[in-house]
């Protein structure tokens, strides 16, 4: 196989939306051998996400509700109901590293994404080792880690994190739903703000976000948030407000 060693930008349009059945998409793709953190951190604050080398945005003609947010890491309190979270996960080790691919991470990937299937109807194929690399592990550098989420020696959660000086970029997470009780996701974010707020990141970037979407609607409940109020190029200046309800 040929392994690109430059960078290509390329848009794909009229695609299948991701979120929505009757909406169309167009998406900027841009692959980057080699991303400095520089442009790394000007990219996501233009909106910009990456999987594995490749990074992309949405150019969607004449919709715009996936909505660019980063938590303000600084003024974010964590309520009563959170504090119960981080108690309920006080047996879970946390080890951040760079980026691997074992069984156990191929195993709980697929776990997680047939649940999904059967709660939220998402589509549900098992993801080849290839792919799983291709987007999670390729195009790793120092500011890549993958935070393990372990309960009596057993991988019950991994979410992939990108960490900068200035911003922590949510990439993904999946976990085990047989450990429901201990709302794994939810504990794995507000890890993320504990470890930003220990380290003085002032932003946490958690991708798009849609206004009561059955599967992108819950990052709401992480405030106080700025959203993106403009699509701009690289180049141009951004103007991020903070949300208010």
């Amino acid at each position: 196989m040929h392994i690109l060693e430059h960078d290509v930008e390329f848009l794909e349009e009229d695609r299948d939306c991701s979120y929505f059945n009757e909406e169309r998409s167009d998406i900027r793709y841009r692959y980057i051998h080699k991303c400095t953190k520089e442009d790394y951190q000007n990219m996501l604050e233009h909106g910009w996400r990456r999987f594995g080398k490749m990074h992309f945005v949405p150019e969607c003609k004449g919709c715009t509700k996936c909505i660019s947010m980063r938590i303000d890491v600084k003024n974010y309190k964590f309520s009563r109901s959170e504090k119960r979270v981080f108690k309920k996960n006080l047996d879970i080790k946390l080890y951040i590293q760079a980026p691997t691919l074992t069984l156990d991470h191929l195993r709980l990937y697929d776990k997680y994404h047939y649940h999904m299937s059967q709660k939220k109807d998402w589509n549900y194929s098992p993801i080849e080792p290839s792919e799983y690399d291709r987007s999670y592990v390729q195009g790793k550098d120092e500011f890549t880690k993958e935070f393990l989420y372990v309960k009596d020696k057993k991988l019950v959660g991994v979410a992939l994190v990108d960490m900068l000086p200035n911003s922590i970029s949510s990439i993904y997470c999946f976990y085990d739903h047989d450990f429901e009780d201990l709302s794994i996701g939810k504990f794995s974010i507000l890890a993320q703000i504990k470890i930003a707020k220990e380290l003085n990141i002032p932003y946490i970037y958690l991708g798009y976000w849609i206004k009561d979407h059955f599967s992108m609607g819950y990052k709401e409940a992480y405030t106080p948030f700025e959203i993106l109020k403009n699509r701009v190029s690289l180049e141009e200046e951004t103007i991020w407000e903070k949300y208010k309800k």
